[in-house]
Parts: structure tokens; C-alpha cells; sequence
């Protein structure tokens, strides 16, 4: 019996899996890079693309959270939050979908109480 003598080694399995794991970190990194907060919009089939320009973001999150450009903020502290802010400044509401909707209610409220009138609320185009 003779014995086969292996002169190469099959590296495709190697560079299948290796493809893998560079779309998972680099999937990963840009999420991370982006740092945002994840939140499930509703729909809209007239949502139009946001631009960058300095505003205030509002989120409310599923589990309650409200946050004001990723600084979590109590229900009661809206106003003190919103006194901090100019009344001109255009302000986006990010508003989970399976949020109560007495929380949304409570921070258009208060926007309007310190005469707040550049609203949008963000959603994600059908």
C-alpha cells in the first residue's frame, strides 16, 4: 500500500469563510460608526429625504425613553430640556411606532407650549 503524499492544501473553504466574517465586521462597523439609535419607524409614502442641517432630534422609544440628541431626558424635564434650545431651530421627532402614543402627545405639547413651529416627524418611505 502506498502511500499519497499531499504537495498543496485547498484553501477555498478558508477564503469562503474568511469573506464571512469581513461582511459581518465591516456590517457591524458602520453601524457602530453611525452611532445611531435604533428605532422602528413607521411608514409614510410621502416621507422625503432628511437633510443635515443643525437640528434637534427628538427620539421616544419603544420602551418609554425619551431622548434629545441621544441624552435621555425624564417626561418632566421636556420643557427645561426644550428652554435650552432656540424656538427657530428645526426640531425631528423620531417616534417609535410601538410607542405610546401619550408620550408623542406629551412632547408635541410641550413644543408647542414653547411656541416650537419647524416640526417633522421622521419615517421610512414605503
Amino acid at each position: 500500500m502506498q502511500i499519497k503524499k499531499f504537495d498543496s492544501i485547498n484553501v477555498v473553504p478558508f477564503i469562503d469563510i474568511m469573506l464571512v466574517l469581513l461582511v459581518i465586521v465591516l456590517t457591524t462597523a458602520t453601524f457602530v460608526a453611525k452611532g445611531i439609535i435604533p428605532v422602528d419607524l413607521p411608514n409614510a409614502k410621502t416621507a422625503t429625504k432628511q437633510n443635515n442641517k443643525k437640528n434637534l432630534t427628538i427620539t421616544i422609544k419603544e420602551n418609554g425613553d425619551i431622548l434629545f440628541d441621544k441624552v435621555k431626558v425624564l417626561k418632566k424635564d421636556i420643557i427645561i430640556e426644550l428652554s435650552k434650545h432656540d424656538i427657530e431651530i428645526p426640531v425631528h421627532i423620531n417616534c417609535d411606532k410601538d410607542a405610546k402614543f401619550d408620550l408623542f402627545v406629551s412632547v408635541l405639547d410641550s413644543l408647542e407650549e414653547k411656541e416650537f413651529k419647524n416640526l417633522g416627524i421622521i419615517t421610512k418611505k414605503n
